[in-house]
């Protein structure tokens, strides 16, 4: 996923000649209410004290006259603290775990930070001696190798050259975005980091992250619809929800990937006459219309009403949806380029069309992980980037409480087809069952699948919500185990999404691991229950059982 930043101007070049910059922007900042009706400070003025806290403590968060710095997310909670998110560049060029996040008391008072590296960053040179072609050509060969036995088409890369600070000392590295077409005309894409002094591979990983009117869906039965009336027609667009829309893709194919297009597949906005969409059935396009709109309707409620949070970006801006995309195409997946979801149609035998609840929460959510923490997709922090959208894409569907569509802790169980081999794409309470998932935390988790790795996550969640054992929720049956043979007991899957929400959007960076993760979800825990509360107890004890300690 793309990362799409906000500069503030109150926050570049902090030290040495930054200071008259800052200052003069905070004068203009203060300008800007400095509270709400509730008292609680503003964003402008979150923003107007993490700078002045940046410019004090510059030197303890690493910070020098070459670097920049962006502004990504702010959170504001109900007592006033303040959570400022930050990207940073060094003489201009993205720094890859250069994120951090400040912490403000009510007052605005410097409180503590959270960085993705803390090493500081001093590079001899920021000219590389491998070129941006070679390194193209390096990350084409990788995404040919990657996906052997197919032959590839339109092939093309773009690099980027940027800071690695993820991987040991800061380096000067290209960063490669390779995509291309497959046999069948679908997108494939790899990320390839190069060191640009030598030419080795530093890290590599997938591009594509795998996944009022009634409308009669292919998964959820009948469902309310907010339409937009047009003349004598209706237009599947949700007013109320930010003008959120679901389009046709007429089985065609873009790559329109970091600035990578070969052609961007249509988006024809579905429209009908009497507000009655779809049948139920693949004979008619408009049920799988039915299915993503829904979907993104109930992960919009779930993130606003149970979070607070207003539209994926937290501006209250609305994504679109595109069905029917590509040619039996088996994934679904969010863009940050276009700001949208895009489903395929399944093959019919492994999958049916992608549009099921928890996979419709599942993508959106990288669109929340990609606007907070952004966790890097590759190693333990890709792991848990995955089982972030597969924990609260499960909270999505919980929420909804549809009862053709009953919350289940299986991932995916909707799409799947006896071709498939098994019941569901991933199982949370003994992730293992799916043939490759890891259950429990060992030193070579990092190694898998991202698919794989985000196990470990997904078994923690399940026991802090419902506990070790065996049980029968909704007609499934779970078993959950334990790695050091204790018994957890859950605290149920409300206070689970609400500590791995806050974790996620105020805690964790995009190089946080699963030790990271146990820190930022006791944290949370702590923010949201007090130190030593049942629920603290409870997170301590799941992640234990999970081997993480």
């Amino acid at each position: 996923m793309s990362r799409i930043r906000q500069h503030v101007r109150g926050t570049r070049r902090l030290a040495t000649t930054g200071v008259a910059v800052g200052t003069a922007a905070l004068m203009v900042t203060a300008l800007a209410p400095a509270a709400h009706a509730d008292g609680r400070p503003t964003r402008a003025t979150a923003i107007q004290n993490a700078a002045s806290a940046l410019l004090a403590h510059a030197a303890g968060l690493g910070l020098t006259s070459a670097e920049d710095t962006s502004v990504r997310d702010v959170i504001v909670d109900k007592d006033g603290t303040q959570h400022v998110r930050y990207d940073r560049t060094y003489h201009r060029l993205p720094v890859l775990g250069g994120d951090f996040v400040v912490h403000l008391t009510a007052d605005g008072g410097y409180r503590s930070a959270d960085r993705a590296t803390r090493g500081r960053i001093s590079l001899a040179s920021v000219v590389p001696k491998i070129s941006g072609q070679k390194a193209a050509d390096l990350a084409v060969n990788a995404l040919r190798a990657a996906n052997l036995g197919e032959k590839l088409k339109q092939v093309k890369a773009k690099p980027q050259l940027v800071v690695d600070a993820l991987h040991g000392a800061p380096r000067l590295a290209w960063r490669t975005d390779a995509a291309g077409l497959d046999s069948l005309g679908n997108p494939v894409g790899r990320t390839v980091l190069t060191d640009a002094r030598t030419g080795a591979r530093i890290d590599a990983w997938d591009t594509i992250e795998t996944a009022t009117g009634d409308g009669k869906s292919l998964y959820g039965g009948t469902v309310a619809l907010e339409t937009t009336q047009s003349g004598s027609a209706y237009q599947l667009k949700d007013p109320t929800r930010g003008n959120t829309y679901t389009g046709d893709a007429a089985n065609k194919t873009d790559l329109c990937i970091f600035g990578i297009c070969f052609s961007r597949a249509p988006a024809t906005l579905f429209t009908d006459a009497d507000n009655h969409w779809g049948t139920g059935t693949t004979a008619d396009r408009s049920s799988a219309a039915v299915d993503a709109q829904y979907g993104t309707n109930e992960t919009w409620d779930y993130y606003k009403n149970v979070h607070g949070r207003n539209g994926i970006a937290g501006d209250g801006k609305g994504s679109y949806n595109r069905v029917h995309y590509g040619n039996n195409y088996n994934n679904a997946f969010w863009d940050d380029s276009c700001f949208c979801m895009t489903y395929g149609d399944g093959d019919g035998t492994t999958f049916g069309p992608l549009v099921a609840l928890d996979v419709a929460g599942h993508e959106m959510t990288h669109g929340v992980t990609s606007k907070s923490a952004a966790l890097t997709y590759s190693g333990e922090s890709g792991g848990l980037n995955e089982a972030t959208s597969d924990i609260l894409g499960t909270m999505v569907e919980w929420y909804a409480n549809n009862s053709s569509d009953t919350g289940d802790y299986l991932i995916g169980e909707k799409i799947v087809r006896s071709g498939f081999g098994k019941t569901a794409l991933r199982y949370m309470d003994k992730p293992s069952k799916d043939g490759n998932s890891a259950d429990y935390w060992s030193s070579s988790v990092g190694n898998l699948d991202v698919h794989y790795s985000s196990g470990v996550a997904n078994h923690f969640a399940y026991l802090l919500a419902e506990g070790s054992g065996a049980k029968t929720i909704n007609g499934v049956s779970y078993d959950s185990p334990t790695a050091n043979g204790s018994t957890v007991t859950g605290i149920g899957r409300d206070k689970v999404g609400k500590i791995w929400y806050r974790a996620l959007t105020v805690y964790m960076t995009s190089s946080t691991n699963y030790a990271g993760a146990r820190t930022a979800t006791l944290n949370a825990a702590k923010d949201l229950y007090g130190a030593g509360s049942a629920e603290y107890n409870a997170v301590a004890a799941a992640w234990s059982a999970v081997n993480v300690n």
